[in-house]
């Protein structure tokens, strides 16, 4: 369990981020056209599962920006946007902000991601949806690194996420 905090608040998460060195978990996704995207679908680029409560956050909403910009300047590079946010909403958003070099997926179909990767919170009135947190994985599945982000309200550490992608 991790402790993270909204605002200042202690909320908990149901467990930790997978260990650097470890072949990351399995999981499912559901894509914007509702098709569904696994791990497997990710090897041979790095992936960076950036993942976070919401689209509808402004804080969320910079960090699919900053990724989008992200992908667009280095090749070879999955970075798929993990939410609880219905497929519907996150094509909506991506549209209006014309991000198209990021993959919005959805744990609407499959909320065992946010248990496998130690991200969905269990307490507070964020409970259900997931913490927001980095898992960088190289080109076969091995986890290279993490960032769960203590203050749910902060974004990650960019520069970081960067180098892990070096």
């Amino acid at each position: 369990m991790a402790i993270i905090t909204l605002k200042g608040r202690q909320i908990k998460t149901v467990g930790a981020l997978p260990k650097i060195g470890s072949l990351a978990p399995d999981f499912t996704l559901t894509k914007i056209d509702l098709s569904e995207l696994t791990l497997k679908q990710c090897f041979g680029k790095k992936t960076v599962l950036s993942i976070f409560p919401s689209i509808d956050t402004n804080v969320c909403a910079t960090a699919m920006r900053h990724f989008n910009e992200t992908a667009e300047k280095i090749p070879n590079v999955n970075v798929l946007c993990v939410s609880a946010d219905l497929p519907f909403a996150q094509k909506r958003f991506c549209g209006a902000e014309n991000l198209s070099k990021v993959t919005p997926v959805s744990t609407f179909r499959h909320p065992d991601f946010g248990v496998r990767y130690g991200a969905t919170i269990k307490d507070s009135e964020l409970a259900g949806l997931l913490s927001r947190a980095i898992v960088v994985l190289d080109e076969k599945g091995k986890v290279i690194y993490t960032e769960q982000v203590t203050e749910i309200a902060n974004e990650p550490n960019y520069e970081a996420v960067l180098n892990a992608l070096s």
